[in-house]
């Protein structure tokens, strides 16, 4: 899946998270999932942090760290 698409997902498992109708066996198997996709996409911003900081100096250590 795309970033996005996890984002989109992590989504809509809140919004069923927050439905009262959802069964506690649900709810922990939806939890399991978004915790999941939540690692996942802080690997990907860890990984796009440094790709980003890497092309803005020479080497890693000297980068200069902007704000977008």
């Amino acid at each position: 899946m795309s970033f996005e698409t996890d984002v989109s997902r992590i989504e809509e498992i809140a919004q069923k998270l927050n439905a009262s109708e959802t069964s506690l066996e649900e709810s922990l198997a939806l939890f399991e999932e978004g915790m999941l996709l939540s690692k996942k996409l802080e690997k990907t911003l860890s990984e796009a942090k440094s790709r980003v900081e890497i092309v803005s100096g020479d080497e890693a250590d000297n980068a200069e760290i902007s704000t977008f």
